[in-house]
């Protein structure tokens, strides 16, 4: 399989840099994240690019960093949150080891703080973030071969469950 040995996909602040650093150390791989992609690509942060040219914008720049580090990277790869609302990107992830990191918003809140440095979150974060998932949740399943919960779990217990649902042994 060409690719990347594992995706992580899921909502904002569940844990999949820390995981997929985590995840690449085990395995021996390297580690990519598209966010990162977009930000050291677009000179901003991502926050910058919604204020300034709209969410649409934003997808379209999302869309061809998860192509090109689908292409490339051949190690772990993290998505950013929406990323799999693109049809054409979740087309690309068929056939791939895709893990979705999923959280309850409890959790969210707990480990984001659902700030405004999120910009889909900026007013009523609790009842955007329900509303997201509600969005989305099925987009990740549908793309996913394993699910876990990150819910009370530390990122080396979620590590060694994403490990398992995917069968890799360490390198």
């Amino acid at each position: 399989m060409t690719g990347p040995l594992v995706v992580l996909v899921g909502p904002m602040g569940v844990g999949k840099s820390t995981v997929g650093l985590l995840l690449a150390e085990h395995l021996g791989v390297g580690f990519r994240d598209t966010d990162e992609d977009i930000v050291a690509a677009e000179g901003r942060s991502i926050a910058e690019i919604f204020v300034d040219e709209g969410e649409a914008a934003f997808r379209a720049v999302e869309k061809r960093a998860v192509r090109t580090a689908l292409a490339e990277h051949d190690g772990v790869l993290a998505l950013g949150g929406g990323a799999i609302l693109d049809a054409d990107t979740r087309a690309l992830l068929a056939g791939a080891r895709v893990v979705y990191l999923s959280m309850d918003v409890e959790e969210a809140v707990k480990r984001t703080g659902l700030n405004a440095a999120r910009p889909l979150l900026a007013v009523n974060p609790r009842k955007q973030w329900r509303e997201l998932m509600e969005a989305r949740r099925h987009l990740y399943e549908q793309i996913a071969v394993a699910v876990v919960p990150t819910d009370g779990r530390t990122p080396e217990e979620v590590t060694q469950e994403v490990l398992n649902a995917v069968e890799l042994k360490e390198a």
